[in-house]
């Protein structure tokens, strides 16, 4: 009798933690929102790169260049042109993946709570689906739109919510539905491709004991791989997708119909534009949310009690 409650004892002690949805919401929510204050300058030349098409012809010669002209013509301010948009969409970006994430990871963990990595990308991939309808593609619509309204010669918008009034009145409510198909396939897939790395690291970290605590530096380093993994996986849906959103974009009938021209006036190599910029902003991005994410969910185990 004795030796079986030790055994229930060491069972116990060896399973993994489940994290309740709501502390994956608000833990990804405070991630997601520091997140983007901190890398948004990169951003902006990614995609200020990407929407420099070659037929323009080019208004950049390079990151560099991109960035000098930017800060000559409109100040420092002019590289977090754009922010509101995406700040007012991270926090619910993040909240939407990782609260997925855990509620599908904590149905398909085995009996000793571990989930393998087949079920982490199967779990990715069902949360940046989510996070690409609910959140992103309306977001990134709107993001794209207003960094390319500031290449204009008369900018229109104003703001952020004069700019989503004046899109929703002249395109309606699908004008922030631009790139759909694309924005869900780039999700998903960077998801898919992240959660599968940080669950193949996680797992090979931790070993035997998958309660084992992970050192954040550790934690952002795993980051930054599944970041670096997701870059050169999904950059040419990314381009895609945001030419599909940009102010040009009744230049294509569909998102085939977009990668088909760009192949075709522009090479294979344009599908990689910006790549350099995006690794950058990635790794950061992906090491940043993963650290205070991780930090966040035990600051709350402490004082969240949710067994």
């Amino acid at each position: 009798m004795k030796q079986r409650c030790v055994r229930e004892d060491l069972k116990m002690k060896s399973k993994a933690k489940l994290t309740h949805p709501g502390k994956a919401i608000l833990a990804g929510g405070i991630a997601g929102g520091i997140e983007i204050c901190i890398t948004f300058p990169t951003e902006y030349v990614k995609t200020q790169l990407q929407l420099d098409e070659k037929a323009n012809p080019p208004r950049y010669r390079g990151i560099t260049d991109c960035v000098s002209q930017t800060v000559r013509h409109h100040g420092v301010k002019g590289l977090y042109r754009g922010l509101s948009s995406l700040l007012y969409g991270s926090i619910p970006k993040s909240a939407v993946r990782f609260g997925v994430f855990e509620m599908l990871s904590n149905q398909m963990k085995d009996e000793a709570g571990k989930l393998d990595s087949t079920r982490g990308l199967v779990c990715g991939l069902g949360a940046g689906v989510m996070e690409a309808v609910l959140v992103v593609c309306p977001m990134e619509t709107i993001k794209v739109k207003f960094i390319h309204d500031q290449t204009s010669a008369n900018p229109k918008y104003r703001g952020f919510f004069h700019g989503v009034r004046e899109i929703v009145r002249t395109q309606g409510i699908r004008g922030t539905y631009q790139g759909l198909t694309a924005t869900v396939l780039k999700q998903g897939s960077n998801q898919a491709i992240r959660f599968f790395i940080m669950t193949s690291l996680r797992n090979w970290y931790k070993g035997d004991n998958p309660n084992k605590s992970i050192n954040p530096m550790i934690t952002g380093a795993f980051g930054a791989i599944a970041g670096a993994a997701s870059v050169f996986g999904n950059t040419p849906l990314d381009v895609i997708k945001t030419r599909m959103q940009g102010l040009e974009a009744h230049k294509y009938k569909s998102t085939m119909d977009c990668a088909m021209k760009i192949m075709r006036h522009e090479g294979s190599a344009a599908f990689y534009k910006g790549t350099v910029p995006r690794l950058g902003r990635v790794c950061l991005d992906v090491a940043i949310v993963f650290i205070i994410y991780e930090e966040v969910v035990k600051v709350l185990n402490k004082v969240w009690t949710s067994e």
